[in-house]
């Protein structure tokens, strides 16, 4: 079992960046019910939903409740297992494999700083854009106004394989979603949480 996984289950969970700094992982949350700042981007799922990197599945067995076809997506077992438990429909893989439905989905949902993964948010949105529909959407969280588009090389809790991550400001979406073919059409917060929404250009 993975940091990660080993998180799902209840332990603390933080991010160490390569250069010694350390980013508490708010796991609880994920864990939980959605809250108010989730459900501004709930509101916004429409048609068929890509959950990307959907953890235990809140928002997949929210929008699944609210009869809005829902597919999550992980790379960790345990998430994907939480993701079933709460009855909503769920494979264990990459963004970046063979996903069904490529080209046709309404909606892709990449919340929780998930546009992070990869380490490259230009080429994660580039793969967003092949999946989404000529008329789909993205319904992206972001970071604050003010954070830099950055890279680091992360590892959780100190231990475990290296791996890219990424971050992206809310002040460069639009420049990092033109590079990946993609538009702006809003940006917005809620509480202390900013979403972004992202069509093709």
């Amino acid at each position: 079992m993975t940091e990660f996984d080993m998180a799902l289950a209840g332990e603390t969970c933080w991010l160490e960046l390569s250069d010694g700094a350390r980013i508490p992982l708010p796991v609880e949350r994920w864990r939980a019910t959605p809250d108010p700042s989730d459900e501004m981007m709930l509101a916004h799922c429409a048609g068929p939903t890509l959950d990307i990197g959907c953890g235990p599945g809140r928002l997949a067995s929210a929008l699944s409740k609210r009869g809005v076809p829902v597919l999550g997506v992980d790379t960790s077992p345990v998430a994907i297992r939480m993701t079933l438990a709460r009855g909503a429909v769920a494979l264990r893989r990459s963004v970046f494999d063979c996903l069904p439905g490529e080209g046709r989905w309404h909606t892709a949902l990449l919340a929780d700083g998930n546009i992070g993964i990869g380490g490259d948010p230009v080429t994660l949105l580039r793969r967003i854009r092949d999946l989404l529909s000529p008329q789909g959407k993205a319904i992206v969280e972001v970071d604050p106004p003010g954070v830099p588009v950055h890279h680091h090389r992360v590892r959780l809790n100190g231990t475990g394989t290296w791996f890219p991550w990424a971050w992206l400001g809310a002040d460069g979406v639009e420049q990092t979603a033109n590079a990946a073919g993609l538009d702006r059409r809003w940006t917005a917060s809620s509480g202390d949480r900013w979403f972004t929404e992202l069509v093709p250009a």
